[in-house]
């Protein structure tokens, strides 16, 4: 992790003030790789009736299919009791619910016993959440443009508002930061040298050095790039971009590596070249290749529940995200590298910050910002005025 030359650097905490509890889902099956599949899913919930479907649901005691909730902000979803629901599916969006694994969700209120609406209010094309990893694994924070359901640490909206408005920054600090480095910073520039420059302990060094700043939010941005995939995609240079050599069975079951053949195995099926930083790329003690690929394939459900009913064989369009996260993990892979040797010099103290009173932030800035103009449609079609 990247070096200092001493600690009194500021926590993320006292930089991105506001942050927000990780979602609890309560029941897995409203998430799945395939968006058909959560239709699938919702169909069967809704033909069953009576205690059945109470029990396809899987009651907890924040939710029954008896809870009268609001609508999720910005997702058209009912709102009467899930016991007399008969409509369509909600549209699933696009989740990431683990380390490099984007799924989808079902975005309806009374389905998640803790849907954390706050974030859901700020979720738009300009935010980014960073979220907080687990103590002791190789990224200590995470970006991503998805709304994240992962089980994680808390999460960190860059912005506290639609429309990229209001910084969950530390009032003052780019300014301060703009001052002491000579040129301009950016909220997503703050975020790039967090991602750097970040240690395990969750301390943020900062550096009056513009050069060794501007390396730092280079070496950022190309990872936020990385993280939230958007814009134009990733690529690995000609001869090391990884293909399907063989096709892969409808529904393959196994997956290993062949290190001098560079080549992930799906059963029958074949991909190369993968490179070995691609296959050994870890989140604490699990690779992420591995993950990705048993989230798909294995069967843990028990038969006759909502979460036993998947995809008949492997789509297309898995296959697609396969190969471009390979070409991510294998890009991220030289970016890590090169931030475990970034060294942090000339740094600015929570002192310094303290005498610019930038820090401490205040208590309302570790809030969510109001949103007054926000109508969201309350239980049973009432409305509710946020």
């Amino acid at each position: 992790m990247p070096g200092v030359t001493h600690d009194d650097a500021p926590l993320l905490a006292d930089l991105m003030p506001w942050s927000v509890a990780p979602l609890r889902l309560g029941r897995g099956w409203p998430t799945a790789p395939a968006p058909a599949t959560l239709k699938a899913r919702w169909d069967a919930l809704l033909k069953a009736e009576g205690p059945d479907r109470e029990t396809l649901f899987e009651p907890t005691r924040s939710r029954t299919v008896h809870s009268a909730v609001a609508q999720l902000p910005g997702q058209p979803s009912g709102t009467e009791p899930l016991a007399d629901a008969s409509g369509p599916c909600p549209d699933p969006v696009r989740v990431l619910a683990a380390p490099f694994d984007e799924q989808w969700l079902i975005p309806d209120h009374r389905l998640i016993d803790a849907a954390r609406p706050e974030l859901w209010r700020v979720a738009d094309a300009h935010q980014v959440f960073a979220v907080e990893s687990a103590e002791g694994t190789p990224l200590p924070l995470l970006a991503t443009s998805l709304l994240p359901t992962l089980r994680a640490g808390r999460i960190r909206p860059l912005y506290r508002r639609p429309g990229g408005a209001e910084p969950n920054l530390a009032p003052g600090l780019p300014a301060y930061l703009a001052d002491r480095l000579g040129r301009d910073v950016t909220p997503p520039d703050v975020l790039a040298w967090a991602l750097t420059a970040i240690r395990p302990d969750r301390t943020v060094p900062l550096t009056e050095d513009p050069d060794l700043w501007a390396r730092g939010v280079e070496l950022g941005h190309r990872a936020l790039w990385l993280l939230r995939r958007d814009g134009d995609r990733p690529k690995l240079p000609g001869g090391r971009r990884p293909y399907v050599r063989s096709p892969l069975p409808s529904r393959p079951l196994t997956v290993l590596y062949d290190a001098e053949e560079e080549t992930l195995h799906l059963d029958e099926g074949r991909i190369s070249p993968v490179p070995p930083e691609a296959w050994g790329f870890r989140t604490g003690e699990v690779r992420v290749l591995e993950a990705w690929f048993a989230a798909r394939t294995t069967e843990t459900a028990e038969p006759g529940t909502l979460a036993a009913i998947t995809p008949p064989s492997w789509p297309q369009s898995w296959t697609s995200e396969l190969l471009e996260l390979i070409t991510v993990l294998a890009l991220l892979a030289d970016v890590r590298a090169r931030q475990t040797e970034f060294e942090v010099r000339a740094q600015i103290t929570v002192g310094d910050l303290t005498a610019a009173g930038v820090l401490p932030a205040p208590e309302t800035s570790r809030r969510p910002a109001s949103v007054l103009e926000h109508i969201e449609e309350g239980p049973a079609g009432q409305l509710t005025l946020m």
